[in-house]
């Protein structure tokens, strides 16, 4: 062929194998560009990566066995020069957030894989941060409010459960009045006035997920 030297080559991982085949197709049409390998979990996207040395990873957030995020960081761990672009159907800022902290350098959404895909491809190959202006806006939004902590997080999946305030207090063997203040500290951070709305908006932004 004579250009393989230049050729971008591109591991993309996804569970759905409709999702892989997809994104071989709008990768294989690139006269330089070719998908090397797939992976359908984490596990297997780390393995992958080691073998084939993709010039870029797609990453779906949303694996089983190994969730993308921590496959996004091992893979880094492995090789910090690593290229890796988060492909999801998350919009959530604590997704996009986790995805960027654990080494991603560009965010495709799925639903506009088809107009970003090639561009993205394109620059993070080229070493540079791509990040679309609503992804950038989520991240700006994320910053402004007080980031809930572990405990928070621990106590607002329980409410997300449907546990009263003693239930959750014996789940963590912490006291009825503490959990009382830590939802109160909740409904702050995330400026809500009650369970619904806290537990509503916590999803939305992809603070916590309900299998």
């Amino acid at each position: 062929m004579g250009m393989t030297s230049r050729t971008i080559r591109v591991l993309c991982v996804d569970d759905h194998r409709l999702m892989r085949e997809g994104v071989a197709k709008i990768v294989g049409v690139q006269p330089d560009m070719e998908v090397v390998a797939e992976a359908s979990n984490g596990d297997q996207a780390v393995a992958q990566f080691l073998a084939s040395r993709p010039d870029v990873t797609l990453m779906d957030l949303q694996l089983p066995v190994t969730s993308g995020p921590e496959a996004i960081r091992r893979i880094r761990q492995l090789d910090d020069c690593a290229r890796i672009i988060a492909l999801t159907m998350y919009r959530g800022d604590e997704d996009i957030h986790r995805a960027f902290e654990a080494g991603a350098m560009g965010y495709v959404l799925k639903d506009t894989i088809s107009d970003d895909l090639i561009h993205v491809i394109r620059e993070v190959h080229a070493g540079r941060r791509v990040v679309a202006p609503d992804i950038q806006q989520a991240l700006d939004e994320r910053a402004r409010h007080p980031a809930l902590s572990l405990r928070e997080r621990q106590v607002l999946e329980l409410v997300a459960e449907g546990m009263r305030n003693k239930e959750i207090a014996a789940a963590l063997g912490i006291s009825t009045d503490t959990t009382g203040m830590h939802v109160k500290n909740i409904y702050t951070k995330l400026d809500v006035h009650d369970r619904t709305a806290a537990v509503a908006k916590a999803i939305r932004r992809g603070i916590i997920r309900i299998e």
